[in-house]
């Protein structure tokens, strides 16, 4: 795996960890009633997906486990479309889709070689 590859990675883990765990303990009404939490997981989602968009081609095609299309194709929504992103989805994405990416990028950065 490129040098690069493996930093985009470490990303994408740490940013997923973060958004994953800013939502336990809570349920969807507090999402939705806390407009800085609402924020912050727009932002962390945002990063995921940038650090996806730059994964090498090689890396991506290493790993098709990963959903790269919608993972950077959100980071897009939320970056050129976000009048239009749903609050609702980006609740179901930390919530739903967040933990198995987690443990995806957990097997491609073991916890003993992770920064995170």
């Amino acid at each position: 795996m490129a040098d690069n590859d493996r930093l985009y990675f470490g990303h994408m883990l740490d940013m997923a960890r973060k958004a994953y765990a800013k939502t336990q303990g809570i349920t969807h009404a507090d999402y939705d009633s806390d407009e800085n939490l609402r924020l912050a997981l727009a932002h962390l989602i945002q990063i995921i997906g940038e650090a996806a968009r730059r994964v090498s081609p090689d890396g991506r095609a290493a790993h098709t486990e990963i959903s790269w299309r919608e993972i950077t194709g959100m980071r897009h929504k939320i970056v050129h479309d976000y009048f239009s992103v749903d609050e609702d989805v980006i609740w179901e994405v930390v919530t739903r889709d967040l933990p198995p990416l987690i443990l995806i990028l957990e097997t491609i950065i073991p916890p003993d070689e992770d920064e995170g």
